[in-house]
């Protein structure tokens, strides 16, 4: 089934922020393909066994609001269990008004590379390449907001060793939409050179039993972009970001 293309439309947004809600809802996909969806996590399993289903956020009202502060993403999120995002995704995402909408932080070191991370064969997206990230969960709701900051700074620690503070973030986010992923990339600056950072998370990794990445890679230029295992909104986000020093 073909994609259906996102209400907000693809490409690169640059925001001074991020106000994202939690509104819990019922999802029609979900209740109307329920047998379809079971069917679809029982070979899932079968492939993965070592997949989740646990609760995750989804996105509604996605969209870019001028401030007198500069360009704001907004949007509400509710929740679901991972069987139906999987077979959400799975089967063309067909419905058009929900998005999957996570947050990522792009490492980057000291002498401007960024480090991103292969996933382990045992996840979803096992080999593709991506910088440290998750789908938000309810570990991201206070209260009635949903906090994508707290989510790229857990993700960040989990998976590559940095705690946010080793790490702090630059100003403002990039939003990348990509038909029906959303992808909202803070950039992390290390003070470390990429060689060294590499070398810290391959350390933290080996003491993980099963950690999320298999190994790092280094991206300091376009020729290290891999458009055979990166997705086209991090290609994106990576020449663009490349083609700008770091500045304070």
């Amino acid at each position: 089934m073909p994609r259906i293309p996102s209400s907000l439309p693809n490409g690169l947004y640059r925001v001074v922020r991020l106000e994202t809600a939690y509104r819990a809802a019922r999802w029609d996909f979900a209740e109307r393909e329920a047998a379809r969806i079971d069917a679809h996590w029982a070979q899932a399993l079968a492939e993965k066994p070592k997949l989740f289903d646990g609760k995750v956020l989804m996105l509604r009202d996605a969209e870019i609001v001028a401030t007198p502060e500069g360009d704001v993403f907004r949007g509400s999120f509710f929740d679901t269990s991972f069987r139906n995002f999987h077979a959400w995704f799975g089967f063309g995402c067909p419905d058009s008004d929900v998005h999957n909408c996570f947050a990522m932080a792009a490492l980057r070191a000291r002498d401007g590379a960024f480090l991103l991370g292969e996933m382990g064969d045992h996840t979803m997206n096992g080999g593709q390449i991506y910088f440290a990230a998750g789908t938000p969960d309810r570990n991201d709701i206070f209260g009635d907001i949903v906090d994508l900051a707290a989510s790229v700074a857990r993700e960040l620690e989990e998976e590559t060793g940095f705690a946010p503070e080793q790490a702090p973030p630059a100003r403002g986010w990039s939003v990348l939409v990509s038909d029906m992923k959303i992808a909202c990339i803070q950039e992390r600056r290390l003070p470390f050179s990429a060689a060294e950072a590499e070398a810290r998370m391959n350390a933290f990794i080996a003491r993980d039993p099963e950690p999320e990445f298999a190994r790092f890679h280094i991206v300091a230029g376009a020729q290290d972009i891999d458009p055979a295992r990166m997705p086209d909104f991090i290609q994106t986000y990576l020449r663009d970001a490349l083609a700008h020093t770091i500045s304070p």
